[in-house]
């Protein structure tokens, strides 16, 4: 498995993926706040299936 997740990129998954799935069990959101699970993995392993099937990569060179 290739990184694909730069370190801002990164970032903003981790941190995002947390706020919803704090917002969803704070009930400040619906249960869609689940969601928050797939860019907060995505973010901790730095590899997206996305990125990877259209050939983009956040990652310096």
């Amino acid at each position: 498995m290739d990184v694909n997740v730069g370190t801002i990129d990164r970032t903003i998954r981790i941190v995002g993926g947390a706020a919803l799935i704090v917002a969803t069990l704070a009930g400040w959101i619906g249960p869609w706040g689940w969601v928050g699970v797939v860019p907060l993995a995505t973010g901790v392993f730095r590899f997206c299936p996305a990125y990877r099937l259209f050939g983009f990569s956040s990652c310096g060179r």
